[in-house]
Formats: structure tokens, C-alpha cells, sequence
């Protein structure tokens, strides 16, 4: 009996997820736990693997927004037929839909836009997406024309709406001219967004609605430099960096002043009982932050190794949903990049971020003599809604101390 291919949820709160390209054609032997399809969340990319072996015996969804429970797929064995699915409207998750369900994206192109009405019996009918979409930007679902089956809202409907100017509220842009190319010039050069641009956008925008102060140290990096010289001359296989043991440093931090490794919310305050460390990683798709869970708790070696796996992954398009899920705190590294000082934007829901510039030499003061030392500035930004700046000036003196003097956080 043929078994059915779910869209799965893939983290909490997810609603759906958009098919990017199927990995198997229909016809093809698959195997359990090889890659089905990819999908793009409103976190990360991911393949989506298959939970049993067989023939991939019809492709139900070829691809667009699709929401989590819905039946994209059927698996069975060699000669089988993939059994007959009722209409989509009147099932419920995880049960079968219609032998070929159109993706919104293509059933948009082949549905005559005033033929189709967006409500049925009073109920607005739209994607868990486009309501999420709608919800953020103020768009009443009600001025819309939804494209997509039967009428139904998609994203690309909310995303086409733009301000009234008479009064506020929104209207939906002609199809004749789409939004994107009204607000280009001729020459410019249109990049479809996607769902992880879309969340980047939303937490960016989120965070700036929160009041912020930020603190600024410097720190001598001699001793670190040495350390990391001699971890790398000892076993050159695992390559320690600064980030790494500026990780071991903020995670011995937060340990010790709990009340930033904290995260705000309306009833309380939570303090954070573990030091999951969050790196901002600039990858193809956009900035990630995959995390380095418990990292107090891990040598120097193991840091190594576990942001070595994440970084090549978050590079490659690989990481999973739980990679990017739990952070506590993050680190923002731009030395590389010769840049001497920037401040991170918090990453919510977490109460505060450092940000790490590169190491240079500068002339200081030192014994009452001036010396040249391998400096580094350190920018700090904090919730000042769950952290105050007493607390927040002793965790930045603390790392500062950490990364003078290893010993002290190792």
C-alpha cells in the first residue's frame, strides 16, 4: 500500500514551507532517510528526507508554498498505482489531496484574477503564510484578491499590496504591473525573496523596536594569540580560531552574570541555565545564526569542531532546523574582514549580542611606558528592557578579563 509523503513541521511554530525542487523523479527508487525535496521555511533551507523506502510514485505538489500536514507525495512499491486523493478544501492534514495539486505560484498564472473570490461563507480563505505576512504588515486580508486555487490568498497577494495613501490601509497593485518591477528602474535587477530574507527582515525590524544601549571594551589579545598559535601547532587538525575561544570566554561570562544570558517577556524575565551561543554566519541564502549549545560546558577543541561542522553546513545550505533553534546569545566576528569596530543588531528574543572587530596593533599605555599591543574592540549590545547597566557592564569586563587572560575562563 502506497504510503504518503507529509509535509513536516519542522519547527515550532511553523505553518508551511515552499517546495524549492524535488530531488527524486516520479519513477525513481527511494530510499529511507535520502533526500526527498528541499524546502525553504521561514528559517533555513533544508533537504526534507524520505521516512520510507519504495518508488516515488507521483509528485502531488511540484512545488510553491505548501501548508505543514498536507500530502505532497505518494511512496509505494515498483507497478503500484498512487491511490486517488479527494478535493484539498475538505481535508484535513495528513490526509491525501487531489492526484496533482497545483502550486500556488502556477495556479496563479492560469486563473483569471476576477473570476476568483477569497471568501467562502463569510471565512476569509488564505495561506497560513500569507496570513503570518498580513499580520506583520498591517494588511487587511479583506481589501484582497486572492490568486491562488479557488480563489484562495497566497503570499504574492499580501507581498503585491502597497499603502493607500488616502488612507492608510492597503491596496493590491494591477496585475499588469507587479509591484517589484513598478518601484525598479528598467535596468535594475529583481531578486525573488524568500522566506529566510522575509524572517531576517522580520527579526531585523523587531529589534530595532527594542530599546537598546550599547558598551564598548578593548582587550589585549596577546596571551589569546599565543594560545591559539600553540593549540594549532599541537594538533593541526583542529584549526581553533579567535571566535572560538571568544565563545568559551562569553560562555564563561554569561555563567557567570545570568542576567544576560536572559530573554524578555510581557509575564517575566528568563534566565537561561546553559550558555547556547549563537554565531552570525554570512551565508548564500542570508545571514544565519546557527548555535553552539551548552558551549560552557565544552573544551576549546569541541567548540572548535562543532562551529567548524555548523559554519561549512550554514555555507553549503545544509543546516537543519535545530541548528538555528535555542541560541541564548550571540557573537558577531567581522574581524576578518579588517573592520575595526561595528555594532551587531540584537537578535531577538535574546537579551544581548558582541560584537568582535579585528585585532590590530595599537600603541597603549603600559607600566607608564607606551608599547605597541594586539588590540581588539568589543561592542556590546544589550536589552535594556531584561538587562541594566551595572549587570551588563560587569559580563563585558568579565570577557575582557577572559580574553586577557585565558586561564581564567578555561
Amino acid at each position: 500500500m502506497a504510503t504518503e509523503v507529509i509535509l513536516p513541521r519542522l519547527g515550532q511554530g511553523m505553518e508551511s514551507g515552499t517546495i524549492v525542487k524535488w530531488l527524486k523523479a516520479e519513477g525513481e527508487q527511494v530510499e529511507k532517510g535520502e533526500p526527498l525535496f528541499e524546502l525553504d521555511t521561514d528559517k533555513v533551507t533544508q533537504e526534507v528526507e524520505a521516512e520510507t523506502s519504495g518508488v516515488l510514485l507521483r509528485i502531488a505538489v511540484a512545488g510553491g508554498e505548501v501548508p505543514v500536514g498536507r500530502t505532497v507525495a505518494f511512496i509505494g512499491a515498483e507497478g503500484e498505482e498512487a491511490p486517488s486523493v479527494p478535493d484539498a478544501s475538505s481535508s484535513e492534514p495528513g490526509s491525501s489531496y487531489q492526484s496533482v495539486v497545483e502550486s500556488e505560484s502556477a495556479a496563479e498564472s492560469r486563473v483569471p484574477a476576477t473570476s476568483l473570490s477569497s471568501a467562502a461563507n463569510g471565512r476569509i480563505k488564505a495561506s497560513p503564510l500569507a496570513r503570518r505576512i498580513a499580520r506583520e504588515r498591517g494588511v487587511d486580508l479583506r481589501s484582497l484578491r486572492g490568486t491562488g486555487p479557488d480563489g484562495r490568498i497566497v503570499a504574492e497577494d499580501v507581498e503585491r499590496a502597497e499603502p493607500d495613501e488616502s488612507g492608510g490601509s492597503y491596496q493590491t497593485v494591477p496585475e499588469s504591473q507587479p509591484a517589484a518591477e513598478s518601484r525598479l528602474p528598467a535596468t535594475g535587477l529583481s531578486i525573488p525573496v524568500t522566506n529566510v530574507r522575509r524572517t531576517i527582515a522580520r527579526r531585523l525590524t523587531q529589534a530595532w523596536e527594542v530599546p537598546v544601549f550599547q558598551l564598548q571594551a578593548s582587550a589585549d589579545m596577546t596571551r589569546v594569540n599565543a594560545l591559539v598559535a600553540r593549540l594549532r601547532e599541537r594538533d593541526p587538525e583542529v584549526r581553533v580560531t579567535v571566535t572560538d575561544l571568544l565563545t568559551k570566554v562569553c560562555a564563561a561570562a554569561l555563567m557567570r552574570h545570568r542576567e544576560v544570558n536572559a530573554e524578555w517577556t510581557e509575564e517575566a524575565i528568563v534566565l537561561h541555565p546553559s550558555a547556547n551561543v549563537g554565531i552570525a554566519v554570512a551565508a548564500p541564502q542570508g545571514l544565519v545564526v546557527p548555535v553552539i549549545r551548552g558551549a560552557e560546558r565544552l573544551s576549546l577543541a569541541e567548540i572548535a569542531a562543532v562551529r567548524t561542522d555548523l559554519v561549512g553546513r550554514a555555507r553549503d545550505n545544509k543546516l537543519r532546523t535545530e541548528d538555528l533553534e535555542g541560541g541564548t546569545f550571540t557573537i558577531s566576528n567581522l574581524g576578518m574582514f579588517a573592520v575595526e569596530s561595528f555594532t551587531a543588531v540584537l537578535n531577538p528574543p535574546q537579551a544581548a549580542i558582541v560584537a568582535c572587530g579585528a585585532t590590530e596593533d595599537r600603541a597603549v599605555a603600559s607600566g607608564g611606558e607606551v608599547v605597541v599591543r594586539p588590540m581588539v574592540t568589543l561592542t556590546a549590545t544589550f536589552d535594556h528592557r531584561a538587562v541594566d547597566g551595572a549587570p551588563a557592564a560587569g559580563f563585558l569586563q568579565t570577557v575582557k578579563e577572559g580574553l586577557e587572560d585565558p586561564g581564567l575562563a578555561l
